[in-house]
């Protein structure tokens, strides 16, 4: 199969293995790949990332610092897998890299990419000052904070929920701007209340219940009647063995949502935690008073 000559000169020359989905990778985007560097003809593997469960997120321009590997990843969409060759003069030069690579060597990769983050607008709004934050209309300084919390759930799926709940507690100070009307504060708290439920999950996961419920709280504020932050409460007080508070919460969520099977599981979970709660309690009295019995 012939390659596809990205560069017009031969020196970034691509095979797509398998298509992707959606618009190409962008040229500020944090992105997630599969990669194996190899010599010669694909006989010799000199890096790869291939046993990461979780590969991080690197940053184009930053992370990615060889020249024709960015060139490629700007052709791919997600979820695409292609095999790139590398001339010397986009990759690793006339020196090369000792001992791994030889100098004026030709190198081939093979890329999967399975996620990117376009992270232009984040990158441009933390570069200005206070004043100028202040000064955006709100729809970019939404957007933001949606990519703030979309970079949040990427961590939070690959279970590093210490470094969500930083993306999501640095979203919420983006919305920390006062509003000029009502409409205005009502897209602002609709935004809130998606970290402030984010922030309670991640921080179950992080077994901190307190914290977990306080966020819990913080949606309930916004949004009286939001289910799921009366689930998170009620999850929460239940892993702190609150088991009345926990049934309050978790009752009120399923009289809004009778059939959500994750409510009615947590509700029996109660039911049995409680149960157990209790007959240890009663084991634990007759323990005690046996002695008198006696």
């Amino acid at each position: 199969q012939a390659l596809q000559d990205l560069t017009g000169d031969g020196g970034v020359r691509k095979e797509r293995l398998r298509p992707g989905t959606g618009q190409p990778v962008p040229p500020s985007a944090s992105v997630a790949v599969k990669y194996s560097g190899y010599l010669g003809n694909w006989n010799k593997l000199f890096c790869s990332n291939g046993n990461s469960k979780y590969p991080r997120l690197m940053k184009l321009g930053k992370d990615i610092t060889l020249w024709g590997l960015e060139i490629g990843l700007l052709s791919m969409t997600k979820g695409e897998a292609a095999l790139f060759v590398l001339t010397p003069e986009y990759a690793y030069g006339q020196r090369g890299c000792p001992p791994s690579i030889p100098p004026n060597t030709t190198v081939l990769f093979k890329v999967e990419v399975l996620d990117f983050i376009d992270s232009e607008e984040c990158d441009a709004f933390f570069e200005l000052t206070h004043e100028q934050r202040d000064r955006l209309p709100l729809e970019k300084v939404l957007k933001v904070a949606a990519t703030e919390r979309e970079f949040g759930n990427y961590f939070f799926y690959k279970q590093c929920f210490k470094i969500a709940k930083d993306r999501y507690k640095r979203a919420l100070s983006i919305l920390g701007r006062s509003s000029s009307s009502k409409a205005e504060q009502s897209q602002i708290n609709a935004s809130k209340v998606l970290l402030f439920l984010n922030l309670s999950l991640t921080y179950l996961k992080l077994e901190r219940a307190d914290r977990a419920l306080k966020y819990g709280e913080l949606a309930l504020e916004m949004d009286q009647g939001n289910a799921k932050a009366l689930f998170r409460c009620g999850q929460a007080c239940l892993y702190m063995r609150e088991y009345s508070k926990s049934r309050d919460f978790l009752a009120r969520a399923q009289c809004i949502q009778p059939f959500n099977r994750d409510i009615n599981n947590e509700l029996k979970k109660l039911a049995r935690y409680y149960k157990e709660y209790m007959e240890m309690e009663k084991e634990m009295c007759c323990q005690m008073f046996d002695p008198l019995n006696s």
